[in-house]
């Protein structure tokens, strides 16, 4: 079977296996795989949002989660001042409605990411990298730092947003609502990377000196590339805070980035649907394991060696291509 045909095949299975989840663990009475597949969607939108920076942008960001962690902040800030009917900064009002909160939340992720980018750019190799690992941990510190907000103990939220047309407090139906915005930031990431721009940028990751001499300006698709990312990883964080209704520092500190970061390699750097596959063999994985030993990364740890020695593509192109 050709790798075009089988890859194909793999996403048709694996979208119809997400959609017919739900009914399957009601049959077998299993309903909390429902809320493990739901986490498992979430972390894959934020790791696709990190494939973007890596895979096709040749960003390698240890700051990622900050973005994660200001999505779920600005979910959870805005629930706080609605549930004490108390405005924010004495003037914006609080809201506990979905289509003004997430829009909100995956803006302010992509001001931010406008911002880090702007001048962790002006950088490039170990630099960048350091760069981003530094403004993410200044924004952990901060969000420590918040005592109004739980400080270090994190905000709890009281219910779910509000969502017209659904109750998000209904776990399918905020499982279904995961799966339409991974399901479309995968065709806006698939229909970016084969545009015009995912060329311009895949050149500008391998040579941007090539790029430079015909007279594009590569760091620019760079900047526009990492606020999408950003972007993706702020509407993550809010979905996520709605799981979990609490959100803590811990979503913006830099081993929150390293996990992301091994979702994509062991799925697949630079396959957008490869992070998909990362995310629910790790997660699964970990839930696995976690029942049998609290040190549970000790055997994650062989598992990611053995990927990246034996399937360079990792574990989505190896199901996809015959090295």
């Amino acid at each position: 079977m050709a790798g075009g045909v089988r890859k194909t095949v793999l996403i048709a299975g694996g979208g119809l296996f997400f959609c017919l989840l739900p009914w399957a663990a009601h049959y077998f009475g299993e309903q909390y795989l429902v809320s493990l597949f739901t986490r498992i969607l979430i972390y894959s939108l934020a790791a696709v949002s990190l494939d973007l920076l890596i895979g096709y942008g040749g960003l390698i960001s240890l700051g990622h989660a900050a973005f994660v962690g200001i999505g779920g902040y600005v979910t959870a800030i805005f629930f706080q001042h609605s549930f004490e009917a108390e405005p924010l900064a004495g003037i914006i009002p609080g809201s506990e409605n979905a289509l003004l909160v997430w829009p909100l939340a995956v803006i302010v992720a992509a001001a931010f990411a406008f911002l880090i980018g702007s001048l962790s750019l002006r950088t490039s190799g170990m630099h960048f990298i350091m760069i981003t690992l530094a403004f993410a941990q200044m924004l952990y510190y901060f969000a420590v730092g918040l005592e109004k907000y739980g400080g270090d103990d994190g905000l709890s939220l009281y219910s779910r947003n509000q969502l017209v047309g659904m109750d998000l407090a209904n776990d399918v139906h905020f499982y279904f609502v995961c799966l339409f915005f991974l399901s479309l930031f995968l065709l806006i990431s698939d229909r970016l990377v084969k545009s015009r721009f995912g060329l311009v940028l895949r050149g500008a990751a391998s040579s941007s000196r090539r790029i430079h001499a015909l007279g594009i300006h590569g760091r620019r698709y760079k900047l526009i590339c990492f606020i999408i990312g950003g972007a993706g990883a702020g509407l993550a964080g809010a979905l996520l805070a709605n799981q979990t209704e609490y959100v803590s520092p811990g979503l913006l500190h830099w081993t929150m980035s390293g996990e992301l970061m091994v979702m994509v390699l062991l799925g697949g750097l630079g396959s957008l649907f490869g992070p998909v596959l990362g995310a629910a063999v790790y997660l699964l994985l970990e839930e696995t394991l976690a029942m049998y030993t609290e040190h549970w990364m000790v055997y994650l740890g062989p598992i990611l060696i053995v990927v990246v020695l034996f399937a360079k593509r990792g574990l989505f192109g190896l199901l996809t291509h015959r090295d």
